[in-house]
């Protein structure tokens, strides 16, 4: 079980802190098609991923539908809500997405988790599947461990094979495995005669209702997926946000960079204690029959200023990096896709990182609030008529 939690919890490392340091590139558009090669590691987010270039190093692309036509060298991290790859991935594969389609072969491990993960190349090393719908038909050369509904196999397998399935599991005909056969299905598999299975079969019957071992990893599976479906829908936001109201998003980031420390602790602290004592001045106004329906009122702002502070402090964070290493001072939509994906990857830290997102949504509350007081209450004719 802790084998399968590490290979699970691989989809989520960024695959740069599990290579050697080497020339990197980053890439960002709605409509992305990378058509020249990467000499080092690649790094692509954008709602359309196309590459049919090689990649020297590692491939990382994010996006909401990502296809690969290129070989790459190192290792690939893919997540979207459809993913292809049609070229050779001579290194580690690991897949998030909605539908999987793996064409050709992986010469190093492959790990998969969606809805549908179709795989017909083969993989050189272990293969670990987590899918309500799993076909598996280049065969593997190292262990195979599948959890879904229905499992379908083929191909030469060099190891053993573990299958737990809450519905059908088949077999093509001529499909090999030089291991052990284990697998937990309600009902047998249907397994022709030309199927060799050298290490002998071991069935378990299950009834629809999982036990704890299989429990267990449907909802390690379902974490993945619950992750990974956040994650987009984040990035989603996040650049809607940011191509819709990119004033908003610059006077934000203004906070950060024209304002001395003292203000930013200032801004920092107000934030907080919005956060943290509106739910009580929610709960005192509930008690009361007056004041419940400004405690409803009151509870909507709070959770639209929930959302929007984690949003922003997202598009914070991409604006800041565009204008650090792209010197680029106009703010554009795949600013907040870019900021909310580090955003996102610095909350899968443990501890640390809630601490880190914590802080900077705390800020981005702060800000937000006090931008929404001087457009509710500006000053502007005030001071003019004064003068």
């Amino acid at each position: 079980m802790n084998k399968i939690f590490f290979l699970s919890a691989l989809l989520f490392i960024p695959t740069s802190t599990l290579a050697a340091p080497a020339e990197s590139s980053f890439s960002a558009g709605a409509d992305l098609v990378a058509t020249t090669t990467a000499a080092g590691n690649a790094y692509t987010v954008g709602s359309t991923i196309i590459v049919t270039a090689p990649t020297l190093g590692d491939l990382t692309a994010v996006g909401g539908s990502v296809i690969t036509a290129g070989v790459v060298q190192g290792d690939a991290l893919l997540i979207g809500g459809s993913v292809s790859t049609r070229a050779l991935l001579k290194g580690d594969v690991r897949v998030a997405g909605g539908s999987i389609t793996i064409d050709e072969s992986v010469a190093g491990d492959l790990v998969a988790v969606g809805y549908t993960v179709n795989a017909e190349g083969r993989s050189g090393g272990s293969v670990f599947i987590a899918a309500a719908n799993a076909s598996l038909a280049g065969g593997a050369a190292g262990p195979v461990k599948i959890y879904g509904n229905n499992v379908y196999l083929a191909g030469v397998f060099g190891d053993d094979v573990n299958i737990v399935a809450g519905g059908i599991v088949s077999f093509a005909k001529d499909t090999v495995i030089n291991g052990k056969l284990v697998y937990e299905a309600p009902e047998p598999a249907n397994i022709p005669d030309t199927v060799s299975v050298v290490g002998g079969i071991d069935y378990t019957s299950s009834s629809y209702l999982p036990n704890i071992g299989t429990s267990r990893a449907l909802a390690l599976a379902s974490i993945g997926i619950f992750l990974l479906v956040r994650i987009l829908g984040a990035l989603i936001l996040a650049g809607l946000l940011a191509g819709l109201f990119p004033r908003l998003a610059d006077a934000v980031v203004a906070r950060v960079t024209e304002r001395r420390v003292r203000t930013t602790l200032l801004t920092t602290l107000l934030g907080f204690a919005a956060i943290t004592a509106t739910p009580v001045l929610l709960l005192l106004l509930a008690l009361t029959f007056v004041g419940l329906g400004l405690s409803i009122l009151l509870g909507i702002a709070y959770a639209l200023l929930m959302v929007l502070a984690f949003m922003y402090a997202g598009i914070m964070l991409g604006v800041l990096f565009v204008r650090r290493f792209m010197h680029r001072d106009t703010t554009l939509w795949h600013d907040g896709v870019l900021g909310m994906l580090i955003l996102s990857l610095i909350a899968l830290i443990p501890i640390v990182g809630w601490v880190v997102v914590f802080f900077i949504t705390t800020f981005a509350a702060g800000t937000l609030l006090i931008l929404f007081f001087h457009f509710a209450f500006p000053h502007d004719s005030r001071e003019v008529e004064s003068e």
